[in-house]
């Protein structure tokens, strides 16, 4: 890589030879020369005529592709935008190898005594079998040197080359990763970055991920006849239009039917954001409402999903007034918006909630990016004299101490944040962009997974609501996206009292003294659970920490009826985190029950449902059903 190259072009051209290499060679398998072997093998002419039939489909596929391709870039010329495609920028992190020592991979004599192991040790194992005047089989799995699900299927086994080449793979992903670790003169930071630099490239490298490397996909290919390879190709086809990888059925799941279907009302809007109320299904409620956050830079509906999984559904059946903000998904006209816009937000949200109810206060809860900004409402409130407002605050893996704010960290050096600021140019970032960095965080699973499933063996999307909502993403304001990652991500400033200000208010964390429940989960790669801990040494109010089960979605969406996953609790004054998972109780299943017994013990005043608390009544002015239309905006 050269100086002056542009690393996202330089990912965007990695991830686009792969996948323009992958079509290319599904093309010339199924063109007339790749089918002259099956003639020479002597297949009768019905057989070679359902090959050539395949191949002709898989010609005209990539050829409408190409036109289709061609004209949308002359379009996005001569409309002056970007013809820079997200689909090119799925491994964003390889963008960072170019920042490698020099050298790094060269061999060592380690690595050159350990191939020659290896491949003795196979030629051996299937050498045995042949000259005994029997068919090798194949080793056992436990008994190769190096075991990856990846090639989990006895197809990686049973012959020596695919046995080899992916022992080799394996071999040589564990040599690199090892020597990052053992490189002296890193500051750790810069190690880090390395370490996942090398492990996404090791990644996008493995011979799985490869149409003639993959003898599982060479064997679903013989046995279709090719078909496999043109259900493929078509999935690849859509994804490359869309610019995104699909990870579900696009068609299983419509907003306001079976997702974010909750009955409720629009009740209030602003050019930034919709206020949902929904309908109460118990006699009584609580008398302080809750208002709920979502982060923006989602969809809200993670907390909608079906009616079994619905955290707001859930909540409402327990009898609280639940009212949830929608963000718009950001546009051109949003190009000014910066944090200080969704502080304000909040804090108007809160008194359109007070207002309507005729309440003093409200429970508050942040997911998330909104959980952050949140905290800085609170701090707001709290410099403002207004802190009785809010009478309790709930915070979903919601991070303000960014000093250890996992692999996120890895994308926001200057080249990284300069490269996002390009990506720009009409004062929004394309949600498709973020959505291939969280990709990029758990590659094997949301990347090359698919590479293999949906495009080498051409399966269907399976239907799954989560993934629906992972894949419908959202544009950022450009302005807050930048100031977000310089100042907490990069520069952590939001625990430096008064380093930043909101709306001409300085924030400062320390004088939170709101009560408040912190969420976290235990295997969260986005928020990591001692990021989240830390909040506990910057406010001064009643704090109660929990540690969830599973990541930063599974941990927080986890119906009680699931029966799934654990919590624990314990002191949560505890001098770090590790003091308090060493003291903690484990407890089975869902934590939401654990918290609505925290909620009640903040105000367990009950009050008639009816008037204003069930929306669109008589009298009441709303906008338009639940889940509004924001959420529909893409």
């Amino acid at each position: 890589m050269t100086d002056d190259t542009n690393p996202m072009q330089a990912a965007g051209e990695s991830l686009k030879g792969f996948l323009a290499m992958q079509g290319e060679a599904i093309r010339e398998m199924m063109g007339a020369k790749g089918l002259e072997p099956l003639m020479s093998q002597g297949m009768d002419t019905s057989e070679v005529a359902e090959w050539a039939a395949t191949g002709a489909q898989l010609q005209q596929l990539w050829l409408d592709f190409a036109a289709h391709q061609a004209t949308r870039a002359a379009s996005k010329v001569a409309t002056g935008a970007s013809p820079i495609d997200p689909a090119q920028w799925l491994v964003i992190s390889q963008s960072m190898l170019g920042q490698l020592p020099k050298g790094m991979f060269e061999a060592s004599a380690k690595l050159a005594q350990d191939q020659m192991q290896l491949w003795s040790g196979v030629m051996q194992s299937f050498a045995a079998g042949a000259l005994g005047g029997q068919a090798a089989e194949a080793p056992d799995a436990a008994a190769l040197p190096r075991s990856d699900r990846r090639f989990a299927d006895p197809a990686w086994r049973e012959h020596p080359a695919f046995l080899l080449l992916h022992q080799t793979y394996l071999m040589l992903a564990d040599h690199f990763r090892q020597a990052v670790k053992g490189m002296e003169g890193l500051d750790p930071l810069k190690r880090q970055q390395l370490e996942f630099a090398v492990g996404a490239l090791a990644e996008a490298m493995s011979p799985d991920n490869f149409l003639a490397l993959n003898p599982v996909v060479l064997k679903r290919t013989m046995e279709t006849k090719g078909a496999n390879l043109v259900r493929g190709m078509q999935h690849l086809i859509n994804d490359l239009k869309r610019g995104q990888l699909t990870h579900t059925d696009p068609e299983a799941f419509k907003l306001g039917e079976n997702l974010a279907a909750s009955p409720g009302k629009v009740v209030y809007e602003t050019p930034l954001y919709q206020l949902i109320q929904y309908t109460p299904s118990t006699e009584d409620v609580l008398e302080v409402p809750l208002v709920i956050f979502p982060p923006w830079i989602n969809r809200f509906y993670i907390l909608d999903l079906t009616p079994k999984k619905s955290f707001i559904k859930w909540a409402v059946d327990q009898g609280i007034s639940v009212f949830v903000v929608s963000w718009k998904s950001a546009d051109a006209s949003m190009a000014d918006v910066v944090w200080d816009d969704y502080i304000r937000a909040q804090i108007e949200a809160i008194d359109h909630v007070r207002a309507r109810l005729d309440v003093p206060a409200v429970h508050t809860i942040g997911y998330c990016v909104a959980g952050t900004t949140l905290a800085a409402t609170l701090a707001v409130l709290a410099r403002r004299g207004e802190a009785d407002k809010v009478k309790s605050a709930t915070f979903f893996t919601a991070q303000v101490d960014f000093e250890r704010a996992g692999d996120l960290k890895h994308f926001i050096d200057e080249g990284q944040l300069d490269m996002i600021g390009q990506l720009s140019p009409q004062g929004y970032l394309d949600g498709r962009y973020l959505a291939a960095t969280f990709n990029a965080l758990r590659g094997r699973d949301l990347i090359w997974n698919y590479v293999v499933n949906n495009y080498l063996l051409g399966e269907d999307y399976p239907a799954f609501d989560l993934l629906h909502w992972n894949g419908d993403v959202t544009n950022l304001p450009a302005k807050w996206h930048n100031a977000y990652l310089r100042d907490l991500y990069r520069d952590n400033k939001l625990v430096v009292p008064d380093a930043l200000e909101a709306d001409g208010t300085p924030i400062d964390l320390t004088q939170v003294a709101t009560p408040s429940f912190v969420q976290a989960g235990r295997e969260d790669h986005i928020a990591p659970a001692e990021s989240v801990w830390r909040i506990t040494r910057h406010f001064t109010g009643p704090m109660e920490f929990l540690l969830a089960g599973s990541g930063h979605i599974a941990g927080v969406v986890n119906p009680p009826a699931a029966g799934k996953y654990q919590y624990w609790v314990g002191d949560s004054a505890a001098p770090s985190l590790k003091d308090f998972v060493a003291g903690a109780t484990e407890h089975p299943g869902s934590w939401w029950p654990h918290w609505l017994e925290w909620l009640h013990r903040q105000s367990d005043t009950r009050v008639p449902a009816q008037g204003k608390r069930v929306p669109g009544g008589k009298g009441d002015k709303i906008i338009e059903d639940a889940p509004g239309r924001y959420v529909k905006t893409r």
